[in-house]
């Protein structure tokens, strides 16, 4: 009967002790709830609604979607900031690339990664349909709002992107690729989706993204095509950003980058 005892309190506590354990480790993960800022940018004679998510106070990593509709890309940095704390930058464009507005009774459309240079915006609209002065000066003003929304204290731009298949990947900037002038040095991982990818301004994150064997490309950051887009103008300022790219729905390949990333993003910090 004693023995009975002792067995049935022995069980009692194994079970309450592992129900404990599992208690606190619930506990230490770590998980942000969202607080969404809505700024009503006015472009023209159109509005954009720029939103900025925070999770916790961090004010890094920020993540920043230009192209609405690269949504897989978003998708997951929600996921991975709602354990890690950040910021999210995004404006809503009706899940569209190219955004549109009216000034002047004029209509006109721009790629918003190619706005952060005057020569970039002006390049823009010709691309996609005209271009004058007062739509030049009038996208110069949304992108320095935008670049004003990134913190300070910001150690590392993560720019979120996603592809399509046979266009943009690392092969792009291998010897013989469109963008082959535009690279510094390029690892590819012949096992890996060619889609998958990283591109930096920053040696130290291009290493230690590569010895992850992750696709990674160091933009040349003097050499680069001074096309406006964002990468090009962390380069020309000597400031950190990363492309974490891939193809559409590779929601659970693009939170596995993220969770390599994030931690290489801290650890440059010291």
């Amino acid at each position: 009967m004693r023995i009975y005892l002792l067995i049935t309190i022995f069980f009692i506590s194994t079970s309450l002790t592992a129900q404990q354990t599992n208690e606190i480790n619930l506990i230490s993960r770590s998980f942000f709830l969202p607080k969404e800022k809505i700024i009503l940018y006015r472009l023209g004679d159109n509005t954009i609604p720029i939103i900025l998510t925070q999770y916790g106070e961090a004010k890094s990593p920020v993540c920043i979607n230009l192209h609405d509709n690269e949504y897989t890309a978003v998708l997951a940095a929600r996921i991975v900031l709602e354990q890690t704390g950040g910021l999210l930058i995004k404006f809503n464009n009706n899940r569209q690339r190219l955004v549109r507005f009216r000034l002047r009774g004029r209509q006109y459309a721009f790629d918003p990664n190619g706005i952060f240079s005057r020569a970039g915006i002006e390049k823009t609209l010709k691309e996609n349909g005209s271009s004058s002065a007062a739509a030049i000066i009038e996208i110069e003003k949304f992108a320095t709002r935008i670049l004003e929304l990134i913190p300070a204290e910001n150690t590392c731009l993560v720019a979120l992107h996603n592809n399509n298949p046979a266009g943009y990947s690392v092969n792009s900037y291998l010897a013989g690729g469109e963008k082959a002038a535009d690279a510094k040095l390029v690892y590819k991982n012949e096992k890996e989706d060619p889609d998958d990818i990283f591109l930096t301004t920053d040696s130290t994150i291009y290493s230690k993204m590569a010895a992850k064997s992750f696709n990674s490309i160091w933009q040349d950051n003097v050499k680069a095509k001074k096309d406006g887009s964002l990468s090009v103008y962390f380069g020309e300022i000597a400031k950190c950003y990363v492309n974490v790219e891939t193809r559409h729905n590779k929601t659970e390949q693009y939170i596995a980058m993220l969770r390599a990333l994030i931690p290489v993003i801290t650890s440059s910090k010291d």
